[in-house]
């Protein structure tokens, strides 16, 4: 800390991980409450570091700011995490889920790809279509 004004912008978005900008963005959009201001500066205290923090992680874990706000509202120290992060957090994983499917799917096309060595694309893709359908057989028995 910068004596007992705080830190400035820059190095609490550099230890958070995020740019400048996104705190700023978070700050315009009410999810930050403003930092107070030295010199026209913000400074980010204690507690601006720890919801920063939370923001982060809450956004790390795939949740949309709209989301995130909801989380935050919720939130005590006195007091469990509410219900709703619970369901959010269920909701979230199905999302997760689907995105983990999609890219093993899109994994597999690569692979499939790569091994090709047909000699027009209208063959490879075939060759890649006709190989997936096969594997999807396969593991559905």
């Amino acid at each position: 800390m910068t004596g007992n004004s705080g830190l400035r912008i820059g190095e609490v978005a550099r230890d958070a991980g995020v740019p400048a900008s996104t705190l700023r963005y978070w700050e315009s959009t009410g999810l930050l409450a403003a930092p107070g201001r030295v010199g026209g500066k913000r400074r980010y205290d204690p507690q601006s570091l720890q919801q920063i923090s939370l923001i982060v992680l809450i956004t790390r874990a795939g949740f949309t700011l709209a989301e995130t706000r909801i989380v935050l509202a919720g939130l005590s120290d006195r007091t469990p995490p509410p219900e709703i992060w619970r369901e959010l957090a269920q909701r979230k994983l199905v999302e997760i889920r689907q995105t983990l499917a999609e890219a093993r799917a899109m994994k597999k096309i690569l692979e499939e790809g790569l091994r090709c060595e047909c000699l027009t694309l209208d063959d490879c893709l075939r060759q890649i279509d006709t190989a997936l359908t096969q594997r999807r057989r396969e593991s559905a028995t």
